[in-house]
């Protein structure tokens, strides 16, 4: 099966570009960046208990590194189910990142809030391929 999924456009400082995506999680939306330098998709532990009733999250036992970080905790719980389009990934086993800064930068040039980043593993296992003049991606399973 293979669906377009639209993309976000964000515009920052002038001449740089970050992409949008509005997937679900467990019934609720969520805004994601998509990311193809990251290797693995990554959620804001601060925003995931809008998505789950879990309020205790196992740790990892490697630090994360990248998001504008040298190195930092994570932590993983399981979703349910996620939605990308009519793509549906279940029992995700879901990183977790303390994306506060990330949010505070967005939200100082007026972009709003993330709830996590769209990773590598999703687009490879997927077949992504972004259009930037269509604004869609494309994924097949």
């Amino acid at each position: 099966m293979t669906e377009l999924i639209p993309l976000k456009f964000l515009a920052i400082e002038g001449d740089g570009t970050h992409l949008l995506i509005a997937i679900i999680i467990n019934g609720k939306k969520a805004n994601m960046l998509v990311d193809t330098g990251a290797s693995r998709t990554v959620f804001d532990i601060n925003r995931i208990s809008k998505f789950t009733s879990k309020k205790k999250f196992g740790k990892n036992q490697q630090l994360s590194t990248g998001l504008g970080t040298n190195t930092m905790q994570s932590h993983n719980t399981i979703l349910k189910k996620v939605k990308i389009g009519k793509l549906k990934i279940e029992n995700f086993e879901a990183i977790l990142l303390d994306l506060k800064h990330v949010n505070e930068s967005y939200e100082k040039i007026g972009l709003g809030t993330i709830d996590g980043v769209l990773g590598g593993e999703i687009l490879v296992s997927f077949k992504a391929v972004i259009d930037y003049g269509k604004k869609q991606m494309k994924l097949k399973w």
